[in-house]
């Protein structure tokens, strides 16, 4: 079939464009001007450039078509200001989720209906069922939940440590129908190997950093350049209330974080709060951080069918963290309560907490409370 595969430039969507050519398929690259990099060239930075040309190389290497898409409004409307509105509100937004929903698999199944083509592919870690139920789909899985479970399926990554599924969990009945995942059943090493083996020009690249649109990490000075009078310094209090520092601007930290605060203290601190209207932060420690109950909005359920009681299941709240056991219980339209049965390390409002049964993504939200 013909298949539109999104070229980052990274050895990831390198691979996953080389398999599919290499299973006979009619490959055609597609590559994202998401940021304003004309004026310089960072190999660190996903979709720079720099990496647009190393994907335009690796296309050429593999003989597949390759196309450049300018959609800078929209990542500027949809992720950069809600990252940023987000920060200087005081919660801790996921802009690689904000980028898969509005942006990633939108475009791509966009271009492959101008191209007539029949599916669309990413490099990501990740997996998917197509059709009915799990049984006889050979994933040697078995929901709890069956009656959830009635259409196509998004499933974790083989690879335990390189898993991507958390970051999409927005994904919809559309999206999977026209999406495959080609490295969902290999190890990043294996993916590595391959571009090793062919050459290719993004087998040296370094990985691309987690915020593709800033440079060294520096998130604060990012957000202080796009609202610079957005930004006011405040208290920082302890438990108790009492006033123990000052901060720079409740946009230049999250919840659980410790370096930077500016303090001194004979135990570790930690931000455990933070109050946009009072322009404070609440400090304390690492069990003060920690959260049983959690309040979930904008729910999207994979499946499409909301849940129609109380159900147990996995939850994720980082996307580097192990998911934990929890309740999972619907409050009203799209919003749901989760309980876990042990207190789980700063989840942040605004990050998202994503719900498994299993290696199936039954859905996932974003954390607009969270309570001892």
């Amino acid at each position: 079939m013909k298949v539109v595969v999104a070229m980052s430039g990274g050895v990831d969507s390198s691979v996953a464009a080389y398999l599919l050519k290499s299973q006979g398929h009619d490959v055609v690259g597609l590559s994202f001007e998401l940021w304003d990099q004309r004026d310089r060239k960072n190999p660190n930075i996903c979709c720079s450039v720099e990496t647009i040309e190393i994907a335009k190389e690796v296309a050429g290497k593999l003989n597949i078509e390759h196309y450049t898409v300018d959609v800078r409004d929209d990542f500027y409307r949809y992720v950069i200001e809600d990252f940023c509105a987000a920060y200087i509100s005081g919660i801790t937004p996921n802009p690689c989720i904000l980028c898969n929903k509005f942006i990633k698999f939108k475009f791509l199944i966009r271009k492959a209906i101008e191209i007539g083509a029949e599916a669309i592919a990413t490099g990501h870690y990740a997996r998917i069922i197509k059709g009915s139920g799990v049984r006889g789909q050979g994933s040697g899985l078995k929901a709890n939940n069956s009656s959830l479970f009635t259409r196509h399926l998004l499933l974790k990554g083989v690879d335990t440590q390189k898993d991507q599924s958390y970051v999409l969990y927005v994904m919809n009945q559309e999206e999977l129908a026209r999406t495959v995942f080609p490295l969902g059943e290999l190890e990043k090493s294996a993916t590595k190997d391959i571009a090793k083996g062919l050459g290719l020009a993004s087998a040296i690249r370094p990985e691309s950093q987690e915020i593709c649109f800033i440079e060294n990490g520096k998130y604060a000075d990012f957000i202080k350049g796009f609202a610079p009078n957005a930004v006011e310094p405040g208290h920082i209090i302890n438990m108790k209330g009492q006033i123990i520092g000052e901060h720079r601007g409740v946009a230049f930290y999250t919840i659980g974080q410790r370096k930077g605060l500016g303090i001194s203290s004979l135990i570790p601190n930690y931000v455990v709060d933070i109050d946009k209207q009072k322009k404070i932060i609440t400090v304390g420690t690492k069990e003060d951080a920690e959260k049983r109950s959690l309040i979930v909005r904008e729910i999207n359920w994979i499946s499409g069918k909301s849940l129609a009681g109380p159900v147990r299941g996995m939850v994720k709240v980082r996307s580097m963290m192990k998911e934990a056991p929890a309740s999972i219980i619907p409050v009203e339209n799209k919003t749901v309560r989760v309980i876990f049965d042990a207190p789980q390390w700063a989840p942040a409002p605004g990050q998202s907490a994503v719900f498994y049964d299993g290696d199936i993504v039954i859905g996932g939200g974003i954390i607009s409370e969270a309570a001892p």
